[in-house]
């Protein structure tokens, strides 16, 4: 390979080190040989150095598609006081900055130039890398684009489009958790040409993997007790809700030990100094949402310990690796209890409704609006669908929404009905992937109104940050995350009221498929809880990867009782 040498010295110049690891170099070499490149790395196994060292290596730029829209900042600082020219384009840039930004692009001036795949929705981005020579495309968190994979994003749909419209540079996709069945739906999707798929280092044998089975809350904090006195530290504990790591943080502390709480309810300033004194040593265990962990890359996390169980191997997979990345030994604890599944059931229950409650919705919202009756949200529609429940009614109108069915006016003084419909906890965890426009809504209406936000408020469309504000408009934006109910409040309408619900263009088949999929993925989930086999056996074969030996010596089931 003519160009190694050179993408070597580049590793050492700028990244300091003496060379790639093994799937790094698979795929570093793919890339600089030409090839559109899929590659599968583990959790805390360098993906963004299988882009950044061919960026320094290959003429023009690298645009770089990402939905962590924090870990863009985060890169973008490192890579710029290692003296690499990068930058980043997000809806908290003040228009100046980006204006700024987009001509050192344009000028040639940049190296890498990271985006969320909603930023290309602007037509003056698009025109700006038009007049630039783009010479790769890296899509990071590229599970994104899959519907069977487990943080599906619509808008990842689109970046193939983009790449048609760059004059189709070279694109490398990456991510840490694809089933095979998800690596060929992202190679589809992003119109890859005969590309190298490199699948790498699924087996982190430094990791050890156990389940305590668990009944109530008690037995879960007794386990997690014993866990950390066992294991070691620096740790971290995944819990569900904010209410759950405040109470495991304080009853840690009241034990002794030196830990803290992490959720999207804290203070900007509190979370990143809890984060800074996490990775400084100053806190040894780390109680978190799942929004803990997007990026951060402390490579002595010696226990990571799941307090309730996630919905998806996938997920389970990603949040465990964030042990161990020093490669010393590290363990990863699932307390589990059977009622945890039934939480998930809710939320996909909810986010794929059934053809017949949505039937109802469409039905009742048709007789209300001829009666010139139309209701202001989805609350005051609930009230006149019998036999749904709230949540059947929120879901069945979200879907209408989504396919232009019902409308709403979006006038820039309108007054909107807001509500969450799932738990703070809930929402962070799903928006930290997401558009940072969304996230500083979220916030902003959270801090002007709290819990309030869970009953519905009534504010005016123009109080809202400028991040949620544009060509979209308001409404069509709240609405792009599933866990936002927002109604003007004068009233919902049909687009077509004379359409009969049969003649309305819903793909039910594909609905049907993903929710069959999300409750096939939490089945697994609960069978890698259940198994009396090996779990790490059972982990490798969920992501295609086969072992020969039948005791791995690093599970609870295997390891001698």
């Amino acid at each position: 390979m003519p160009h190694m040498p050179r993408a070597r010295t580049l590793l050492k110049r700028y990244f300091g080190y003496d060379d790639f690891r093994p799937g790094q170099v698979d795929v570093v070499e793919s890339v600089l040989s030409g090839n559109d490149t899929l590659g599968v790395l583990p959790t805390g196994g360098g993906k963004s150095l299988c882009y950044q060292v061919p960026a320094l290596t290959l003429p023009g730029l690298t645009v770089v598609i990402s939905p962590l829209i924090s870990l863009m900042k985060d890169q973008v600082d490192r890579l710029r006081s290692r003296g690499v020219a990068s930058a980043f384009l997000n809806s908290t840039l003040p228009p100046g900055q980006v204006a700024t930004t987009m001509a050192q692009a344009q000028q040639g001036h940049l190296t890498l130039l990271y985006a969320a795949p909603e930023r290309f929705e602007a037509p003056d981005l698009m025109r700006c890398l038009a007049k630039s020579r783009v010479s790769l495309l890296a899509v990071d968190e590229a599970h994104c684009i899959s519907e069977w994979g487990h943080d599906f994003r619509p808008s990842f749909r689109r970046i193939a489009d983009v790449s048609e419209r760059l004059g189709r540079p070279q694109v490398i996709a990456l991510t840490a958790t694809a089933t095979p069945r998800v690596r060929r739906d992202i190679e589809r999707q992003l119109r890859m040409r005969r590309p190298r798929i490199i699948v790498c280092g699924f087996d982190r044998t430094n990791l050890s993997y156990a389940v305590t089975p668990c009944r109530a809350d008690a037995d879960k904090d007794r386990a997690l007790l014993h866990a950390l006195g066992h294991h070691g530290r620096p740790s971290i504990v995944y819990a569900p809700t904010r209410a759950a790591v405040n109470r495991i943080a304080r009853q840690l502390a009241r034990a002794g030990l030196r830990a803290a709480p992490y959720h999207g309810g804290l203070h900007d300033d509190i979370r990143h100094e809890v984060q800074e004194r996490f990775m400084r040593g100053g806190v040894d265990t780390i109680v978190a949402t799942n929004a803990f962990g997007m990026g951060i890359d402390k490579p002595d996390v010696r226990l990571v310990v799941h307090y309730a169980m996630p919905g998806t191997l996938e997920a389970y997979y990603q949040e465990a690796g964030r042990a161990g990345r020093d490669g010393m030994a590290a363990h990863c604890v699932l307390l589990h209890a059977y009622k945890d599944r039934f939480t998930h059931e809710w939320f996909i229950n909810g986010t794929f409704p059934t053809r017949d409650s949505v039937a109802r919705v469409h039905e009742t919202l048709r007789v209300l609006c001829a009666r010139n009756a139309a209701p202001a949200n989805a609350a005051a529609l609930a009230r006149h669908c019998r036999g749904l429940l709230p949540r059947d009614v929120e879901s069945g109108l979200r879907l209408l929404r989504q396919h232009g069915v019902v409308l709403d006016p979006d006038p820039v003084d309108a007054k909107l009905w807001v509500r969450l419909v799932a738990t703070p906890a809930r929402i962070r965890r799903e928006l930290g992937a997401a558009t940072t426009g969304e996230i500083l809504v979220l916030r902003d209406l959270w801090r002007r109104h709290g819990a309030r936000l869970e009953e519905g408020v009534v504010l005016h469309a123009a109080t809202l940050p400028r991040s949620v504000r544009g060509a979209k408009g308001v409404l069509q934006r709240l609405r792009e995350n599933q866990f936002v109910d927002c109604s003007p409040v004068d009233g919902l309408r049909l687009h077509d009221p004379g359409a009969a619900f049969g003649s309305l263009a819903i793909n039910w088949d594909a609905i049907a498929r993903r929710r069959r999929s999300e409750l096939e993925k939490l089945d697994m989930m609960q069978g890698y809880a259940f198994t009396r086999k090996c779990r790490r056996s059972f982990v490798l074969a969920y992501f295609g990867e086969r072992r020969t030996d039948r005791r791995c010596g690093g599970c609870d089931n295997c390891l001698p009782q």
